[in-house]
């Protein structure tokens, strides 16, 4: 009778245990569950979720599909190939491994990418282009420089961080004090997560980045003036950091929270530091009279990438002693700032099936005999060996054009060989 109360005991402690270790990632298997809920929410995440558009959630949903089928392409030929097959995902979420700093990356960039690509072309009534770094002197156009460019990008990034910790250090302003505040604020912000604890201003990592956003744009010689339609990056962040972190925030206590929310940051950053100038000239028979200039996102692909090669070089990391902040686990090393990711879990080989670690191993995986990457047969098959066939595959093949405007072509049977993992 023991036996079988003690079984049953642990039957049903089992699921519970799996949640509660779970919760924070079933959102990004399941993003409609963030508002299911909506009378136990707080703060500006109940605020998206009672008034926002049905449209923003949507395009939040799609930025986290975005991410994950790209963590789908970028790892297409590698042990760990970023299957997005449920039971498999859910595993490898409930560790703080080099794989979930990865996917918790690249999920936040791609909500924040999708967001502030739907502010630039008109989806959202919440936002449209951000105009905030434009000035008009009389109505008239002002003219730039780099340096000048430079000194109102920082300007309007010190409003930003300022208005960021105004919640937590000016809660004795009123309403109207706090919006203007706000509107003298900027829409480029530095969205690492601050905390004002005994009169400083703290990050997970505990320690402060030094680069500035801007140090990556390439601007024009000479005079411009600002304009066109530049992306609302900051609106992308902003909902970003309230839809997925905002569970999070609310207990920062222990080494996974801490990870997740840094890897989220990093991905945010990701996007906003790989803002672009681009230019346009305007004038009399192709001349260059006036040149205007705007900030444009990348290809997503491109950010994805940046945050793969984050991902070789990721650190781990513990918790310091304070519980407030981690440190690297090899003493003497240096901190992880702002931008790298950061893991605590080591991770498995993926070589062969795990149930427990959420691994499906690498049989039958087709590899490539005269690749040096990650795909190469030795690598990919984990030393096992594989096979080789040869398949039969239907090509076009002698494409005409006709007028207009068609292209035919002929089908072609080629083979190829195909080699895959014992």
């Amino acid at each position: 009778m023991r036996l079988l109360m003690v079984i049953a005991i642990l039957i049903f402690a089992m699921p519970m245990t799996g949640f509660g270790w779970a919760e924070g990632t079933n959102i990004l298997l399941d993003p409609n569950l963030m508002c299911k809920k909506t009378r136990r929410l707080r703060g500006k995440l109940a605020e998206i979720c009672r008034h926002d558009s049905a449209l923003l959630k949507e395009i939040i949903i799609g930025g986290i599909n975005l991410g994950f089928r790209e963590c789908e392409f970028q790892f297409r030929n590698r042990r760990w190939n970023c299957t997005v097959l449920r039971k498999s995902m859910r595993k490898i979420l409930m560790r703080d491994s080099r794989e979930t700093g990865f996917v918790n990356a690249i999920t936040a960039a791609g909500v924040t990418y999708a967001v502030t690509k739907a502010c630039t072309m008109g989806q959202l009534v919440e936002c449209s282009c951000d105009k905030a770094h434009m000035r008009r002197n009389g109505g008239q156009p002002q003219m730039v420089t780099a340096a000048t460019a430079e000194a109102t990008l920082e300007r309007q990034q010190q409003a930003a961080m300022l208005r960021q910790q105004m919640p937590l250090q000016d809660q004795h302003l009123t309403q109207q004090q706090r919006m203007n505040r706000i509107n003298n604020g900027s829409t480029m912000t530095d969205l690492s997560p601050l905390e004002n604890r005994n009169g400083r201003n703290r990050r997970p990592g505990g320690r402060r980045g030094r680069r500035k956003f801007w140090d990556n744009i390439k601007f024009p010689e000479g005079q411009w003036e600002w304009g066109g339609c530049s992306d609302n990056v900051n609106f992308g962040l902003r909902h970003s950091r309230v839809f997925l972190d905002a569970k999070q925030r609310q207990r920062r206590s222990d080494l996974g929270t801490l990870v997740k929310l840094h890897n989220n940051n990093a991905g945010r950053l990701a996007i906003r530091d790989a803002m672009r100038l681009e230019c346009k000239c305007h004038g009399l028979s192709g001349s260059c009279t006036v040149k205007t200039c705007w900030l444009k996102m990348p290809p997503f692909r491109e950010v994805a990438g940046r945050l793969r090669d984050r991902y070789d070089s990721a650190r781990k990391v513990t918790l310091r002693n304070d519980g407030d902040s981690f440190m690297p686990e090899v003493p003497h090393t240096r901190p992880a700032n702002k931008y790298q990711l950061v893991f605590a879990d080591d991770s498995p080989d993926f070589c062969t099936p795990n149930s427990k670690t959420g691994a499906l191993g690498t049989q039958g995986r087709e590899c490539n005999v005269t690749s040096s990457g990650s795909d190469r047969c030795d690598r990919l098959c984990c030393n096992r060996g594989h096979t080789r066939r040869i398949v039969e595959e239907q090509t076009n093949c002698k494409c005409v054009f006709k007028w207009c405007c068609e292209v035919t072509c002929e089908k072609c049977l080629e083979h190829r060989a195909v080699n895959t993992c014992l």
